[in-house]
């Protein structure tokens, strides 16, 4: 597919969000992170594993979602697991 044809930003955000929610039962509540790589896209999304009263205790899943240059998901992996509550320790180097 020539680059004028293939997807922008916000459809491969769009479609990435659908493509995981499909294989995973799960519905996408936000990318944290987006960029685009030499093979595709990579991104990271945060999903809503269990529900839990309260809501604060919910355990929340990141996951890293690649996608290939024409937006098609090509692996996912969980990263980590929270409760919806906690903050993130503050881990040097990124994630």
């Amino acid at each position: 597919m020539a680059d004028e044809e293939r997807p922008g930003a916000m459809e491969v955000l769009r479609e990435a969000r659908t493509q995981l929610a499909e294989l995973t039962g799960m519905a996408a509540e936000t990318v944290s992170s987006f960029e685009r790589t030499e093979d595709g896209w990579s991104l990271e999304i945060e999903v809503l594993e269990l529900a839990r009263v309260p809501d604060t205790m919910s355990l929340m899943a990141g996951y890293r979602v690649d996608l290939d240059p024409d937006g098609r998901l090509t692996s996912y992996r969980r990263v980590r697991r929270y409760e919806r509550g906690r903050a993130d320790a503050h881990r040097p180097g990124g994630r």
